[in-house]
């Protein structure tokens, strides 16, 4: 009686080879891709004004603050500004990527993108404007 040898299984497809890292590769190679996405942002007038403003809030944020709670979600309100810009800029990336023409649910992705931004900014500007009247109250 002959032995068969099973047949061999081929390697599995790897779409993206990037996927293959682990360990500190992976890490190193993700902190390349987001510092390139900051980068990428810093070409958006919009981030690059928030970014702006945030250098100039981040450092009051801690004079501001009357503990490291108040100082964390002045700060923190701050960066969730910038966080939701870049995943807005991300959408209007990804939708202008499908397609010049305009389409409704394009149009609709996008307006909820900046309806995102807007009320990001809306919970800013109360949490800082709630803090500053608070300060000049005592």
């Amino acid at each position: 009686m002959v032995s068969e040898k099973p047949p061999s299984t081929p390697a599995p497809l790897v779409v993206n080879p990037q996927k293959t890292r682990v360990g500190l590769s992976r890490m190193w190679h993700a902190f390349g891709y987001s510092m390139a996405g900051l980068r990428a942002a810093w070409h958006e007038t919009a981030f690059r004004q928030e970014a702006v403003a945030a250098i100039v809030m981040l450092p009051l944020s801690a004079w501001l603050g009357r503990s490291w709670v108040e100082a964390v979600l002045l700060a923190g309100s701050v960066v969730f500004v910038l966080v939701v810009e870049l995943l807005n800029t991300g959408i209007e990336t990804a939708i202008d990527r499908v397609g010049p023409e305009w389409h409704d649910l394009s149009k609709r992705a996008k307006d909820m993108g900046s309806a995102a931004v807007l009320l990001s900014l809306l919970l800013c500007a109360a949490t800082w404007g709630l803090a500053l009247w608070q300060r000049l109250q005592t």
